[in-house]
């Protein structure tokens, strides 16, 4: 059971709630971030305390924390708390402990916030899904992370978490040489961030299964496998048959099935319940907008870029990205020119957002069929469902005014 609040933190709970369901009525956001500011404000052990008595699975990594974190939650049936919305750091966590008693949570968590909310929560099982560039302007550069994450994992009291973790990644590898491992063997389409060894700094070398380094660096042994339609986890196979696109999908799956293998849910169960998941916050939904019919990918760095890429296929389709570069994308939009968009030849592309014209330059350096968006009454209506790959912002601008089909 959830224990008692002290009467300080039980002061942070009513405030975290109150804020935020002012937030929400006055329309001026989701009510899961404010609230939780006030309530640490009052309690800084406000979601410590929250969080005893709770059965707890953490997500991080750079790409696919929010599907990743949904799967865990509709796997494991029933009530659980879980951040849904994706405000990731400790005042999104407090807010989604406050409004829920039940004792099984999912958050995902900020990579650079993870070792704080370790501490806090002290969950059963921790999910590491990748490292990769982000927000170039502010963030760290992505072996800190690596560095930061296996400090975290090297203290004593967190060698008994149980971490669900990316073999295919050398740095999420390197980051969790000290904890206690299962290793997921998933389709990993962008590792241009760990050509070289994150251990000794020489190149690593690679074929098309493994890689290793001459200081003894090298991909760890798997316990879980995708194989075609199936999954294998610890020599038993589950089912995998997903209503989401894409490879990269199969791989936030199968991360989440082993969580819940930890924890002793039913994988068949498990699998047959996040089948049913066909969008996630927005998501891969097809939307209407105007007399349009898109379908919504959110696509924020490189890798998440290489990863929905891989969705489309070769039939001539219109394709519209959206690049904007706002507070929460990051000011700087060189990470364009490491996108493989050369993928995108033999389709016409409608270049939208604040950084149109940055995004047009790099497809047309790439031999890509571009138009650029001034005025959106230019755009023909598509005869199909468009596919639309937008960064947080213009992601978050076309949600808000379109509607589901």
């Amino acid at each position: 059971m959830v224990t008692r609040l002290s009467l300080r933190a039980h002061g942070g709970a009513i405030a975290t709630r109150a804020v935020n369901w002012l937030s929400r009525l006055s329309g001026r956001g989701e009510g899961t971030v404010a609230g939780g500011r006030v309530g640490l404000a009052i309690c800084p052990t406000l979601l410590q305390q929250l969080a005893r008595g709770r059965e707890i699975v953490l997500v991080s990594g750079t790409n696919g924390k929010t599907t990743t974190t949904a799967m865990v939650a509709a796997g494991w049936g029933g009530e659980v708390a879980t951040n849904a919305t994706g405000a990731n750091m400790p005042a999104g966590h407090v807010a989604a402990l406050v409004n829920s008693r039940s004792l099984r949570a999912v958050l995902e968590v900020d990579e650079a916030w993870l070792g704080q909310v370790v501490e806090a929560v002290q969950p059963a099982v921790v999910i590491l899904l990748n490292l990769s560039r982000d927000q170039l302007d502010r963030a760290n550069e992505v072996r800190q992370l690596a560095q930061r994450w296996r400090a975290v994992f090297s203290l004593r009291g967190q060698r008994d978490v149980t971490v669900i973790a990316n073999a295919n990644d050398p740095l999420v590898v390197f980051a969790t040489a000290n904890a206690a491992v299962q290793w997921c063997d998933v389709p990993t389409p962008w590792l241009s961030d760990a050509t070289s060894c994150p251990n000794c700094t020489k190149p690593l070398a690679r074929d098309s299964s493994s890689y290793g380094c001459s200081c003894g660096f090298t991909k760890p042994t798997t316990a879980t496998t995708i194989l075609r339609d199936e999954l294998t986890v610890g020599g038993r196979e589950v089912k995998l048959d997903l209503s989401l696109p894409g490879l990269f999908n199969r791989a936030n799956a199968a991360m989440a099935l082993s969580a819940l293998d930890v924890l002793h849910v039913d994988l068949g169960n498990a699998a047959q319940r996040i089948s049913t998941l066909e969008r996630i916050a927005g998501r891969f939904e097809t939307r209407r907008w105007k007399e349009h019919r898109i379908r919504l990918f959110l696509a924020k760095n490189p890798a998440g870029f290489t990863a929905a890429l891989s969705t489309i296929g070769n039939t001539g389709s219109d394709v519209w990205v959206a690049i904007n570069a706002r507070g929460a994308d990051g000011r700087d939009p060189s990470w364009l020119y490491d996108v493989p968009f050369e993928l995108l030849k033999g389709h016409r592309v409608w270049c939208w957002g604040d950084r149109r014209l940055d995004l047009a330059a790099r497809l047309d350096y790439g031999g890509v069929d571009v138009r650029v968006v001034d005025d959106e009454r230019d755009v023909p209506v598509s005869s199909g469902v468009v596919t639309l790959l937008a960064n947080y912002t213009a992601f978050s601008d076309f949600l808000a005014k379109s509607q589901s089909c």
